[in-house]
């Protein structure tokens, strides 16, 4: 026999139960044990909910013992489940450990019918009060036991209010509400075939049995996904007794917090309404006031309400969200938890409960998620407007931006630089395309996933970006796309929300979210607890400094073929791709050494005293190629206008785009592989370095570059190249009359490189993990194939928990990084170890990174804050358990 406990009375419980009790539960078990009038009643655990789901029924066991406590109920208030003279109604509930919309929605008045409604009408005076709330019970048992639609019971409560000639529900008669309650019966039998149920106990059964289900429902499991909650096994059901806001004048209900959850500021809001039950509130079908206005309407109520709210903050330690009922003039509290709040509230109040002696620091550093101070850090739509959303896709850059549609990328940067907005529409994008996306408002792609070309680029330049809208059709040659039936041509305005991935035809309205003085002192809290220094991923001047004004502390990582994507240098690194031989190549790079030592002085200048690691060249040459699509189409234009000169030039890039061309160039000719064939470019970017540190020395400021190569998977070519690069270093600063400590290190992106770390270690300073790079060679999965194709059906199938290019893989790449760390350390004591792939601003990948004994992350310059949060979070969670 079962012995197991099921069901707790209110009195049996508290605040740490709520994995058992469900945070409803746990509230109410807390309230009542301080103290607060709470209505008794009693908690069924969330452990019966996969029971219940496994066989689809109540267990006799369980059966038992919600009679034994209904039985003790009974006992405390003096009423008779089901007495037609002292009827005791309670309310049912749904609620889990983690609160979460989706589940069912509350069922009042439980335990009312025919003869039960007679006796509260007679017990209470009140006729009017207890049909009404007969009404509302099935109405709502209807529909959220029975699955009957909501709007086939509005539709009958409409034409009854017609019939009587009235606006609100308020105004319905005695009359009018027995004979709904007839209308609903009516329907309960048409759409069920069964009558509506009179016996209590069958209702109790089946309200409970109607909360288990709804924790399978599919907003339910949709939320539970987006959020990321795991580990939970169910949901608890509250039973409560009723009390009564639609007794009259002197009776009300509302829900209240303890601060304001849009803004965080210390001031007591809510709304309430009077003669009225929780659900009106909720729905909406009456306009609720201010609770404001109760200080006046009910001044000793509200000062009451005021103190309790006061009481259990302080008791719970953060903003509490309450619900209340009024009956007859006396308070009594429905709930307590922890209140939701936007972003702003989060951090406004985690900060103010600091300076009010309510949190520790690091309390505070907890309070925040790094999914809120992403959202507050970026342009948002207004979560209050209506919008019409035409494509939902993969959410890859936050933030929003709205615009004419563009399909090319050259027509959106001259658009953009003049100072219109664009959204630049691609299939996808290629380096070409820089332009574009950094001059539009922001990116939308039909393919690719959150890790590719479009959403990095974006994502580094604190763009917003959808990717992998493949529910959008795109014509290029009609210059429009379709978009689940809608077509929207070049020029019209669409709306491309980067937070929730979806795409919104016309320009919605938009909220800007400035950094406060209380997201500085929460980040200020933050950079005192964390271990982990925090770089950006920065290729520009602009991104440099827009990284130091998010804190920080270091670029750890400048890729500098993003240099040469800008239109003016970009035909001069395809002349020098084109080149067959140094003679031929050496014009232009005579052309860019200029160039890029002025990016480089730049850059250093805006992290002085800070390093910065500079990536030699390391994708394939062909890719500063124009694609071959493009070259045919220009070359049929040439033949036509028989322009010998260009089409002779186009023959070469064509041939030369050709020998270029791999099958898989993500494991070809690139990386350091292209400075030891052609050393005369990295030559040349080590030059540019070397001169842009020795003009900064000159003028009195400390620049700290250090230099990176590329995808070095092998001792020797470590060995062959450092001399190279040090050797050039040397020749500059010798020149120059300077000394400077240049470290020169390696991205470690192949597993091979992590196995051989020992070996690497002895020729290397650094070690940067690319684990953009590190997870595509250790999966074999090409990152942008594999979103468009089979990774959404791996994702959805759990044969993978989590997208491995979003968060590092622990078991796998995680692996090969530990192995790298305890290899490279044996060899190099002093190794400096960080990670500058995009999971650097990712929490759990952070997470991974301070356990594993990094020194750093990076990360693009906008998810700086958020790395310097988790950064610290990481500490406090990792920290052991006091003994």
């Amino acid at each position: 026999m079962d012995q197991r406990k099921f069901v707790y009375d209110f009195e049996e419980g508290s605040k740490e139960m709520k994995t058992i009790l469900g945070g409803k539960g746990a509230g109410l078990a807390e309230m009542t044990k301080i103290g607060l009038p709470v209505p008794p009643g009693f908690t069924i655990s969330t452990e019966m909910c996969p029971e219940y789901l496994k066989v689809g029924d109540i267990p006799e066991t369980l059966r038992n013992e919600i009679r034994e406590h209904l039985a003790r109920l009974e006992g405390k208030l003096g009423k008779k489940f089901g007495s037609a003279q002292n009827p005791l109604l309670v309310s049912v509930r749904s609620g889990a450990a983690v609160s979460m919309p989706g589940m069912m929605d509350t069922i009042l008045n439980l335990g009312l019918n025919i003869e039960t409604v007679e006796g509260l009408a007679t017990l209470t005076g009140n006729p009017r009060f207890a049909w009404d709330s007969y009404r509302r019970f099935t109405q709502m048992y209807g529909n959220v036991v029975l699955g009957i639609e909501h709007n086939d019971f509005e539709t009958i409560l409409a034409e009854q209010k017609q019939l009587q000639g009235v606006t609100l529900d308020t105004d319905l008669s005695i009359d009018s509400l027995k004979a709904l309650v007839q209308k609903y019966f009516a329907l309960v039998q048409e759409k069920t075939g069964k009558p509506f149920p009179q016996d209590p106990m069958e209702q109790l059964l089946g309200a409970v049995g109607a909360v288990f289900r709804s924790w399978n429902t599919e907003r339910a499991i949709t939320y539970r996904k987006i959020e990321k909650i795991d580990g939970l096994i169910g949901t608890a059901v509250t039973v409560q007794s009723m009390v009564f806001g639609n007794m009259g004048s002197d009776s009300s209900t509302g829900v209240c917090f303890t601060r304001d959850n849009s803004t965080g500021a210390k001031h007591f809001s809510g709304e309430y309404l009077v003669n009225a039950q929780g659900e009106d509130v909720v729905a909406g079908i009456r306009t609720p006031k201010n609770i404001d206005e109760m200080e006046t309407e009910m001044p000793e109520t509200y000062r009451r309400l005021v103190e309790v709210s006061l009481l259990l903050e302080k008791h719970y330690r953060d903003m509490q969200d309450m619900e209340f009922t009024v009956e007859r003039g006396k308070l009594f509290m429905l709930q307590t938890r922890n209140a939701k709040r936007s972003p702003v509230a989060a951090v406004k109040v985690a900060v103010d409960m600091v300076v009010e002696g309510l949190l520790t620091k690091e309390e505070a550093v907890m309070r925040v998620t790094p999914t809120q101070l992403d959202t507050l850090l970026h342009p948002q739509v207004d979560p209050q407007a209506k919008v019409q959303v035409i494509a939902t896709a993969i959410p890859a850059s936050p933030g929003a931006g709205y615009g004419k549609v563009i399909f090319e990328s050259k027509k959106a940067a001259e658009l953009g630089e003049a100072g219109e907005k664009v959204i630049l529409v691609r299939q996808d994008t290629s380096p070409e395309d820089i332009d574009g996306i950094s001059k539009a408002q922001a990116t939308l792609t039909t393919r690719g996933g959150a890790s590719a070309h479009a959403a990095l680029v974006a994502r580094g330049l604190g763009k917003p970006c959808v990717v992998g809208a493949d529910q959008i059709k795109l014509n290029s040659a009609e210059k429009n796309f379709v978009a689940n039936g809608v077509c929207v041509h070049e020029g019209d305005v669409i709306t491309v929300n980067g937070t929730t991935g979806e795409v919104i035809l016309g320009q919605a309205p938009m909220v800007d979210v400035e950094q406060t003085a209380e997201l500085a002192t929460l980040l200020g809290y933050a950079d005192g607890i964390r271990r982990l220094g925090v770089r950006a991923n920065a290729d520009t001047p602009a991104n440099a400094h827009k990284a130091r004004a998010f804190g920080a502390e270091g670029i750890g990582l400048c890729r500098t073929e993003r240099m040469f994507n800008d239109p003016e240098r970009l035909p001069l690194m395809q002349e020098l791709v084109i080149a067959g031989s140094l003679e031929e190549r050496t014009p232009a790079l005579e052309k860019l050494l200029p160039m890029q030592r002025e990016d480089f002085e730049k850059i250093l200048e805006a992290m002085d005293g800070f390093p910065v690691i500079i990536r030699l060249l390391d994708p394939p040459l062909h890719e500063f190629l124009p694609q071959m699509d493009r070259l045919t189409g220009e070359m049929a234009e040439a033949e036509t206008a028989h322009d010998e000169a260009r089409i002779a030039y186009l023959q070469k890039v064509m041939k030369r785009y050709n020998e270029l061309k791999e099958f898989n160039p993500m494991i070809g000719f690139r990386g350091c592989r292209v400075g030891i064939v052609y050393p005369d470019i990295y030559q040349l970017q080590v030059r540019a370095i070397a001169e842009a540190t020795a003009a900064l020395v000159k003028r009195g400021l400390h620049p700290m570059p250090e230099i990176m190569l590329p995808l070095v998977g092998h001792v020797n070519e470590i060995k062959v190249l450092k001399p190279l690069v040090q050797e050039e270093l040397d020749k500059v600063f010798k020149r120059e009359g300077i000394k400077v400590a240049v470290k020169i290190g390696t991205m470690v992106e192949v597993p091979r490189a992590c196995l051989t770390a020992d070996e690497i270690a002895e020729y290397a300073d650094f070690f940067s993990f690319g684990t953009n790079d590190l997870t595509q060679t250790t999966y074999a999965y090409s990152r942008d194939d594999a979103a468009g194709t089979f990774l959404p059906a791996y994702l959805e199938s759990k044969i993978l928990d989590v997208d491995p290019f979003q968060t590092i893989d622990r078991k796998g790449v995680g692996k090969l990084i530990r192995i790298a760390v305890v290899l490279g350390r044996q060899t190099n004591p002093g190794i400096e170890i960080g990670i500058c792939g995009e999971q650097g601003g990712e929490a759990d990948s952070i997470d991974f990174c301070h356990t594993s004994g990094l020194d750093y992350v990076s990360c693009s310059a906008p998810r700086v804050p958020i790395a310097r949060l988790a950064a610290a979070q990481a500490v406090i969670k990792n920290r052991p358990a006091a003994s």
